[in-house]
């Protein structure tokens, strides 16, 4: 087949660690298709610095600068986004001959790229996230663009269960609807020498330590996080939390650690390539997601096949990937109780090789035999009977 990926989730030279997962995904797609992917450009990001090399072999990868206006105009965004598509590769687009789109990202990328796929004569398939539904659709003017998206597609690929039944609650019909967990490459994520990967990245070799990886923001729940720490840290002085990732409340989480008289004890370690993140895994007591909305963070599944215990919450699809063995999940928004399962998740005995042998289940080969299946029989026409089924 010949796919036409479109989505603002995927490397570019101006973010070169964005959409970690759908690099793997579309980079094993296509050492069985042929994969072309259409990444978008936020202006403002592009009229910054190039910050390094986005080349993913096998993968034709161009970008697009994506143009839309601020705030209230959001809802205008997938419009922006189709006429930013047509204006800067209509023309190449047309002349490839595509059999089938894939769209990830529901709002803007999914109903710019129905009116797309409708335009190039194709038919095309929608994998949602998150929050591009959890989120997005709550948005009054954007659900109903969500809702249309949904419908017309020849099918629907959730990361989790819940994020399949909140698919079907916007409209698509449940028989597109199929879930589709993400894979966990276990050549790189696996059980490693803990004191060794505390050497490499200058943590002491005996301190209880607790790792949030991901974007530092407020839905991500860091704020919960660092309210909770000295809980934790109450009952184990010496412990360490350390953030690595970036974004835009890093500033105020400095702030509020420095609040919480626990700023010496907090590492913000920037971000890290994708490699970079199993020595943390494996230097890490506890990995510690206290997100507000997700699908199945990726993050999750990495550090679990590294044999690291998870304390998380319940939202999204965590519930249905990590194990009462596996970790500790509580509502959001609860810095006490996240403070209180990250104390029992360090005390309690943890199987690592179970927890790890658990994950490795997630496999990037079923994940792939699975898409092309999907994707083969909405590019031939052919009827789907997903039934939302994992």
């Amino acid at each position: 087949m010949k796919v036409l990926a479109v989505t603002n989730l995927f490397p570019t030279p101006w973010d070169p660690r964005r959409g970690a997962f759908n690099r793997q995904q579309f980079q094993r797609l296509a050492q069985r298709h042929d994969v072309h992917v259409l990444a978008a450009v936020d202006f403002r990001e592009r009229m910054g610095e190039r910050k390094g090399d986005a080349t993913v072999p096998g993968v034709v990868t161009e970008c697009f600068t994506f143009y839309h206006p601020p705030g209230v105009g959001r809802f205008l965004n997938a419009l922006c986004f189709f006429l930013c598509v047509m204006w800067q590769h209509g023309r190449a687009l047309r002349a490839a001959h595509y059999d089938v789109l894939l769209a990830s990202w529901a709002f803007p990328d999914a109903v710019a790229a129905g009116w797309i796929a409708r335009l190039l004569g194709i038919p095309y398939v929608v994998k949602v996230h998150g929050s591009d539904l959890n989120v997005q659709a709550e948005a009054r003017l954007r659900r109903p663009q969500i809702r249309q998206a949904l419908r017309g597609a020849g099918a629907v690929l959730a990361v989790s269960k819940a994020l399949a039944a909140k698919a079907v609650a916007l409209g698509a019909p449940e028989a597109k609807v199929e879930t589709l967990y993400n894979g966990v490459d276990t050549r790189l994520f696996h059980p490693g020498d803990r004191i060794e990967a505390r050497r490499k990245l200058g943590l002491p070799p005996e301190v209880p330590v607790v790792l949030y990886a991901g974007n530092l923001k407020l839905s991500k729940g860091c704020h919960d996080l660092v309210k909770a720490f000295p809980v934790f840290a109450e009952r184990h002085h010496d412990a360490r939390l350390v953030f690595v990732g970036d974004g835009p409340d890093r500033a105020s989480l400095e702030s509020l650690a420095s609040g919480f008289c626990c700023a010496t004890a907090v590492r913000f370690a920037g971000a890290t390539d994708h490699a970079g993140l199993v020595d943390w895994f494996r230097a890490a007591d506890v990995l510690c997601l206290p997100s507000h909305n997700e699908g199945v963070p990726n993050v999750v599944l990495e550090a679990m096949a590294c044999g690291t215990p998870v304390v998380a919450t319940t939202v999204g699809g965590i519930p249905e990937v990590v194990p009462s063995y596996a970790g500790i999940l509580v509502p959001p928004h609860q810095p006490h109780e996240l403070g209180t399962a990250l104390v029992e998740a360090l005390e309690r005995h943890v199987d690592a090789q179970a927890i790890a042998a658990h994950a490795a289940g997630f496999r990037w080969d079923d994940n792939i035999d699975r898409l092309e299946r999907v994707l083969a029989r909405v590019a031939a026409g052919e009827p789907l009977h997903l039934g939302a089924k994992a």
